[in-house]
Formats: C-alpha cells, structure tokens, sequence
C-alpha cells in the first residue's frame, strides 16, 4: 500500500472517508494527530426551535392529545436522524460521530419519546471519546435506557433483573463472567434507578433496596453506582469492549492475542477510549493487507461516505429515512437492544441490489422504486408502503469540485486514480470496453462521473 492509501485507509474507519475537500497527502502520524485533534469540541445535537415535550407533560394531556402529540414526538425522532446524518457528514470531528455510531449499536435503545432520545444520543455523542467508566455511568443513568430496560419496575422486594443483566451481558463483561446471582444481587442493587417528570435521572429512595448484597464475591451495602465501578475493575470488562471496537475498526476475523494486549493496555490506561483508538491507528498491523477492505459498510456508512465523497446536497433528506429502512439500519430504531448485527449481516440480494442502485439515485436525483416496511412505526410496525413522491431524492453531487481532484491525473490514468480513491481493495478492475467507448471525447467533469458511478456500484465499493 502507498501512502495515500494507508492515509485513505485511516480515514475510512476513523471516520466515514476523505471529505471531497481532502487529500490524502502527508503522513499517518499526521493525519492520526489531526484525527484525534479535531475531536476536542463537542457540539450537542438537536432540532432548532423544537420545544421538548416531558414525560411530565405528556401525562398532564388526555387520550387525544398525547396520541397527536406522541405522532409529531415521532415525526421529531426521524428528523434527529436525518440532522444527525447531516452532521456525520459536514463533522471536523469525524471520530466522535464515527464512535458514537458505534456506541449508539453498543448501547442500543429504542424509545418513543424524542426528549429522551435526544438525550441519550447526546450523552453518547459527549463520551464517545472519553473514558468508558464516565460513558457506562452517563449512559446507564439516561431515561431512555431505564426505560427501554424496564428499570422503572425494579423495586425492592420486587426485583427486575433485566436492566442488570444486559449491562453485565451486552455492555460490560459479556456472558460466562457473571453468575445468575450476581445478576440477581445487582438488580437489587439498581432498585429506584428511575427518572422524574422533567426527564433527569432520579434515585427514588423508598423504592431502593438498602440491603446487604453480595456481588462478585463481594459483601456490602452496595447501591448502582457502586456496581458499575466494580464491573470496571474486572479485566473481562475491557476485554469484552475492546473486542467489540476491533471488530468495529479493524476486522471481524479477531486477533485474539492482538485484542488481549490492546485490552491489558486499555484496562491499564482506565479506560481512555482515545488512548485506545490512537494505538490501534498507529500501528503497523492495522494497515496490514488483511486488515485492508475487509469491513462491510453499515449503510449508514455507506450513505455518509457517499455525502462526504461527492459534497452531496440536499433539498429533501427524508428519502434517505427509507434508505435506512430498506437496508436495514435506521439510527434510533436498533431491532433488539442487542444492536445491530452487522458484518454480512448486511448484505443479502434484495440489500444488494438497493446498495449498487443508490449512488446512480443520488447522481440523478431519482425516485426510490422500492416499498418499504415501515419499522419506525410502533403502531403499525409490518406496515408496507408503496412508492411514492416523497420518496423521489433531491440532492446534488458537486461534480465540479470532485473532478478538480483529477485535473492534473493523465487521462490514461484516470480509471486507475479514481479506484484508488473510491475503493478500499488493492486488487483494481479492469476498463470496460463499452465504458472506454462512452468515455471518448468526454469533458474531465464527464469522465469522472462515468467512471465514479461504475465504481461505485461494484460489489468493491461495499467494502471498507
């Protein structure tokens, strides 16, 4: 690999891929550096002029008035996405909404109110880039994972285990590191966990249990917060998430021994997530050939990287809601809350065909052709809808600063110029003769969008 492509490389699992204003000239320890730099601010997503409607509030109102109330909080949670994919996109600070994506799968929630949901997206977005002890205690006191987890209902004397056990299960330790009565002493342990009608996390204390608990052979008065720093002080618990973030950032065929000696450092360095990330992106083995290409894009990463790629514009985003639909990823709606699977997951024959059809869409602002299951729906979630005119895209790809990239590449060398900047695998595809044919006496701006738009419809352009 060149340098440029190492360079293109980072930037494709840092973030979501070069922006059409960025080359990738200088070194890696640079562009490591200014990755990591960038990442310093954090600006708090949210929709401007929308007021936030409390559960509070929402109880004050009758039957009718929620339910049209609950329909706009809904119509407010899709149009977060959509900001939320903007800001992916146009974001200096690519590694913290690349991380919070991850996060958003790791911690994955799915609740209907839109006060909540900005919150919880929020608090990920803050942490992402911090240290994990901060991030699971911020997280584990949002309303919305207290609520999707069903800790309003953990009482003393009438413990639920469920906000226990995925923390333990999905979170933190991963399954066979625990016992059930751990799960069980750490449930009571979580008891009045809830939040108040203004949406803030609140212990209700006549609802916790001040018992005497035993939790990992520990013996003690031990409340929510005390349990979480204990789960923190097990190595299994580093582990568990640094495997999940190779498998993220690196590849889904594990390196044990790599994954146990980045853990050992992670654990050591208490959980500094950027500490983490700066060794995995230093490394040699991270640019490593079977490291190269061997992501499959999540299709938010995919949509993004297209945005970041071509400077597309939109006039009208919300087609890109049934994008995320038919591909199988609609951010704040995971299918279960252990996430999404991802890997080949992603890919099937009805996904495929949507993913080698869209950036063709996107270049001619076309009509999406295709129904989708409406799973943002609680209401009606098997609903299909048919094709219709807001589904017909309006955006454009800014080919004129696009193409500028190539201006001083020799015709000849085009094809060759482009692949290298498109695509993650080594191994490049040959001209075709019919494309050579329509490529003659084309303007510079008309053979890079010829040849971008094949290129990016071939199964190689799937992978990062």
């Amino acid at each position: 690999m060149t340098e440029a492509q190492k360079i293109a490389h980072l930037h494709r699992r840092a973030g979501f891929g070069l922006n059409i204003r960025e080359s990738a000239n200088g070194q890696i320890k640079e562009h490591v550096d200014k990755i990591l730099g960038a990442n310093k601010t954090y600006n708090a997503l949210f929709l401007p002029g929308e007021e936030k409607v409390t559960t509070g509030e929402l109880l004050s109102m009758d039957k009718e008035e929620r339910k049209e109330i609950l329909q706009d909080l809904a119509a407010n949670i899709k149009r977060l996405n959509l900001e939320w994919i903007k800001e992916m996109g146009k974001a200096e600070g690519q590694l913290r909404e690349k991380m919070a994506l991850f996060w958003h799968g790791h911690f994955a929630v799915r609740v209907r109110g839109y006060s909540q949901v900005e919150q919880y997206i929020n608090t990920i977005r803050k942490y992402a880039l911090a240290n994990f002890g901060e991030l699971l205690m911020a997280v584990s006191k949002e309303p919305a994972m207290l609520k999707f987890l069903n800790n309003q209902q953990n009482r003393k004397n009438s413990p639920n285990e469920n906000f226990a056990r995925e923390v333990m299960e999905l979170f933190t330790l991963g399954r066979g590191n625990y016992t059930e009565n751990d799960i069980k002493e750490a449930a009571r342990a979580f008891t009045g966990w809830n939040f108040n009608e203004e949406d803030e996390f609140e212990l209700r204390a006549n609802q916790h249990d001040y018992g005497v608990k035993t939790v990992f052979g520990k013996t003690g008065n031990w409340d929510g917060e005390d349990i979480i720093k204990m789960i923190l002080e097990r190595k299994e618990t580093a582990l568990f998430v640094t495997r999940k973030i190779y498998k993220f950032l690196v590849n889904e065929n594990i390196d044990e021994q790599r994954v146990l000696a980045l853990a050992n450092r992670f654990y050591d360095a208490k959980y500094d997530i950027p500490t983490l990330l700066r060794e995995i992106f230093q490394s040699d083995w991270f640019y490593n050939e079977p490291n190269v290409g061997s992501l499959i894009k999540s299709p938010i990463e995919l949509i993004v990287g297209l945005n970041r790629t071509f400077g597309i514009s939109y006039t009208n985003s919300q087609p890109l809601l049934a994008v995320q639909r038919v591909l199988g990823q609609t951010l704040f709606f995971p299918p279960n809350v252990a996430g999404w699977a991802g890997g080949r997951n992603w890919i099937d024959n009805s996904t495929l065909l949507t993913r080698l059809s869209l950036p063709k869409k996107l270049a001619d602002a076309d009509q999406l052709d295709y129904a989708v299951k409406n799973n943002m729906d609680d209401e009606n979630p098997n609903e299909s809808s048919k094709p219709n005119p807001k589904f017909r895209l309006e955006c454009n790809m800014n080919w004129e600063l696009f193409s500028k990239k190539f201006e001083n590449t020799p015709e000849d060398q085009q094809w060759q110029a482009l692949q290298q900047h498109l695509l993650a695998s080594k191994n490049l595809l040959k001209l075709p003769e019919l494309l050579a044919v329509r490529l003659n006496g084309k303007s510079l701006q008309e053979r890079i969008k010829l040849m971008s738009m094949y290129i990016t419809r071939t199964p190689e352009y799937q992978l990062a």
